[in-house]
């Protein structure tokens, strides 16, 4: 089953960092060189961390913002900036792409996305499991998580766990 490859293949992997609410992987290149990081689950990189560079293009803070945050229970995704009433908006499953697509009816706004939780459990997308709302210029959609899902995430907590940490002092700084 695709459960337990997903299990092994995190036991197995090099972990260097556990942060509460960020879920990033970076996969090595053909040559061997590590790639850029892709986030899965938290924020995005905030704008204007890194350098803009020659050409000194910023793109602009009004634009939506498209990050995922989980709930125990839910995988949620927030698009920020988007200032239309919740009316508008229709957010539907794809059964043929296995993804969910948002959509407005005044076409500003379109975006598909998939579920990286469920394609790697093989399970299947579906329709009543999928709500969202919208507050403060914010749209938040919402999946409820199947039991396979919730059982793996409990397993991957015991895993992780496991792990030593760098430092297990206090957090006291000791000076000479």
């Amino acid at each position: 089953m695709a459960v337990t490859g997903w299990l092994e293949s995190l036991r197995a992997a090099e972990k260097t960092a556990l942060l509460q609410d960020v879920r990033k992987w970076r996969v090595k290149s053909t040559l061997g060189a590590l790639g850029q990081w892709q986030i899965e689950v938290g924020d995005p990189v905030p704008p204007g961390a890194g350098s803009l560079g020659p050409e000194l293009i910023k793109e602009s803070n009004a634009n939506p913002i498209f990050m995922r945050k989980d709930t125990k229970m839910s995988f949620q995704w927030r698009i920020r900036n988007l200032p239309y009433p919740k009316d508008v908006y229709s957010v539907c499953v794809d059964q043929k792409e296995r993804c969910l697509v948002i959509r407005t009816t005044n076409k500003k706004y379109y975006k598909k996305f998939s579920i990286p939780d469920l394609d790697r459990y093989q399970l299947p997308l579906d329709d009543s499991s999928l709500s969202f709302a919208h507050a403060n210029c914010t749209l938040i959609i919402s999946y409820q998580k199947p039991k396979e899902v919730l059982a793996a995430e409990s397993e991957l907590q015991k895993e992780l766990k496991k792990v030593k940490t760098a430092h297990s002092s206090d957090g006291d700084c000791k000076t000479q």
